[in-house]
């Protein structure tokens, strides 16, 4: 996919300034994308050969990897990462506080 082709996928799914995204949306939006982007390739079995045995060394090898990705496909990437780890931080951070406000947790 091409940058501008996502550019109009998110404003389509969000608006021009993300103004309908949430937490909830934002996540049915990354879960179909992943969806499409396997969907023709999932032919075969699929093998994990995770080398890598920390955390560390899994996100280094990540963005070792991104480095060497065609800049579209870079761009895209880190950014679908980047609002996924955002609103994941925004739910959590409203979980809290409704939670604070009714008295549950901690």
């Amino acid at each position: 996919m091409k940058i501008e082709e996502f550019r109009q996928l998110v404003r389509k799914e969000f608006g021009r300034n993300l103004e309908h995204a949430t937490p909830a949306n934002v996540r049915d939006f990354l879960d179909g994308l992943s969806q499409q982007e396997f969907e023709g390739k999932l032919k075969r079995r699929i093998v994990l050969n995770e080398p890598k045995t920390t955390y560390e060394e899994i996100l280094k090898d990540f963005f070792s990897r991104v480095l060497d990705l065609p800049e579209d496909e870079a761009v895209i990437l880190l950014w679908t990462m980047a609002f996924e780890l955002s609103f994941e931080m925004l739910e959590r951070h409203l979980a809290d506080r409704f939670n604070a406000l009714f008295g549950e947790g901690a």
